[in-house]
């Protein structure tokens, strides 16, 4: 009986290793204490899961354009804040928010908060996304 228990504990243990292993801490990959801001163009809205991604044309703190890399909420989690594939395209104009990558070659954030001109005509746009798993929500 003791084998059996033990057997099935050992069962549960490797299956929600996995699990926790397949998922990564924000805070090694980013600066969560830190904050900067970028504006530029918008090049690429990729809206997907686990996590979506805006690509932006930015100067970086010595003015040198750069492409940024913006991690954002995955796909399921946008669409429940009314932001679909289509909301965010090409050209936009945008000014980002977030957490900075720790490695500066990277040119990486991790999204607070996302506001732009649409090129569609649709006026000025705001997201957010202060806690992360929070809300996303147009201001």
């Amino acid at each position: 009986m003791k084998r059996k228990i033990l057997a099935l504990l050992s069962v549960v243990a490797l299956t929600g290793a996995g699990r926790v292993y397949a998922h990564h801490s924000f805070a090694a990959t980013y600066y969560v204490d830190k904050t900067i801001t970028i504006e530029g163009n918008l090049v690429q809205f990729l809206y997907r899961n686990p996590h979506s991604f805006v690509k932006v044309d930015a100067a970086d703190d010595q003015g040198k354009m750069q492409t940024w890399s913006i991690e954002w909420g995955g796909a399921g989690q946008l669409s429940r804040e009314h932001v679909s594939r289509d909301t965010l395209k090409p050209g936009d104009h945008v000014l980002v928010t977030g957490n900075p990558g720790r490695d500066p070659d990277e040119h990486r954030i991790r999204i607070h908060t996302i506001r732009g001109r649409l090129m569609d005509g649709n006026g000025v746009a705001s997201f957010s996304d202060d806690v992360w798993f929070g809300s996303s929500n147009f201001t």
